[in-house]
């Protein structure tokens, strides 16, 4: 299956450096439907004709992006500690949010 998201510049051009790996989003029913095997097009949300293709490889639940943090490196997640990346996603989910629905990290290599 074949899913597409939507990245801010920051976070896309970490995904065609390398040097993030998992994309961590709400397990909101959008979100249930992707599965290891499955391919996703992440859009440049900024300039949306940059575009770069993955293939999920791993999915990671937890009850909040806190505890998914925790046991994964932040270096995957393109942050440099558990601090940082708690305050960037705080900007964007409520941990009632992440509560209701529980978090997931999709890991994930680029296709050629």
């Amino acid at each position: 299956m074949l899913h597409h998201l939507k990245l801010a510049t920051v976070p896309f051009n970490a995904i065609m450096d390398g040097s993030k790996t998992i994309e961590s989003r709400l397990f909101d029913e959008k979100r249930q439907k992707i599965a290891v095997g499955d391919e996703i097009i992440f859009t440049n949300r900024e300039d949306i004709a940059r575009t770069v293709k993955v293939k999920v490889i791993n999915l990671h639940r937890a009850a909040t992006f806190h505890d998914l943090f925790m046991r994964l490196s932040p270096a995957k997640f393109g942050g440099e500690s558990v601090a940082w990346l708690d305050s960037q996603i705080n900007e964007f989910y409520t941990v009632a949010d992440q509560h209701k629905n529980g978090v997931l990290g999709i890991e994930f290599e680029r296709v050629s």
